[in-house]
């Protein structure tokens, strides 16, 4: 599984929908970035089909600003993975990416309706911390490690990811995950202040809304990520 960088078209996305923060729209660098959301239920939309979607915060990866018209290619997130296989059955997992590599799934529970907190920072130049707790369970995992980041890009994602196989690569379908709460978005250790044109909606290849966010909340740190709709209300 890859969660990568994705094709964008403007505010639009191939397989992205959440609040993406970028250096030239912000004139800012990220060094940290946080979240809180709920695993939501995963169910199929699409009876015998695998489905795959993922829930995350990452630093890299998305616009620079927020018509899109130049993006980043590092990537270092975390998050968790709601999976419905072809016989119907869902599966639930955290992990994290560092963008070449592919994802590592971390070996504790989560479950849908468990609420994740996640942070990732810089602890020193080049050195990263990525933390992961299910807050419902108390369990956690914490990851220390060196990655080359720009630094330019931050962003709140509910995404269909990259599946690898024997078959080759493509993007994955979305299973039906309801509707995604997040809260207590902060970048730099402080409120997001996120706005109505820093969304991303996830559309097909016929230009078709899979997936949409909400408005933010009044405080910029808060919203929904609708999925299967082409609007959202927060």
């Amino acid at each position: 599984m890859v969660h990568g960088p994705p094709t964008f078209y403007s505010s639009t996305s191939s397989n992205w929908s959440g609040y993406n923060l970028g250096y030239l729209s912000t004139n800012t660098k990220y060094t940290s970035i946080s979240g809180t959301w709920k695993v939501p239920t995963a169910t199929a939309h699409k009876a015998g089909q695998a489905e795959h979607g993922a829930t995350w915060i990452g630093i890299g990866g998305g616009c620079l600003n927020t018509s899109c018209t130049e993006t980043d290619s590092t990537l270092i997130q975390a998050g968790t993975e709601q999976d419905v296989s072809k016989t119907g059955k869902a599966k639930y997992s955290a992990w994290y990416e560092l963008i070449p590599e592919t994802s590592t799934t971390e070996p504790i529970t989560v479950r849908p309706g468990d609420v994740i907190h996640c942070s990732i920072t810089e602890t020193s130049s080049g050195e990263w911390s990525i933390v992961l707790t299910d807050t419902t369970n108390g369990q956690n995992f914490t990851e220390n490690t060196a990655y080359s980041s720009s630094e330019l890009t931050a962003e709140w994602i509910v995404e269909t990811p990259v599946v690898v196989g024997t078959g080759g690569s493509g993007v994955a379908k979305l299973p039906d995950l309801g509707n995604v709460h997040f809260t207590n978005a902060q970048a730099n250790s402080a409120n997001a202040g996120l706005a109505p044109a820093d969304a991303i909606q996830l559309i097909n290849s016929k230009s078709k809304p899979i997936s949409t966010p909400s408005d933010p909340n009044s405080k910029g740190n808060a919203f929904y990520v609708c999925t299967w709709a082409s609007t959202c209300t927060a």
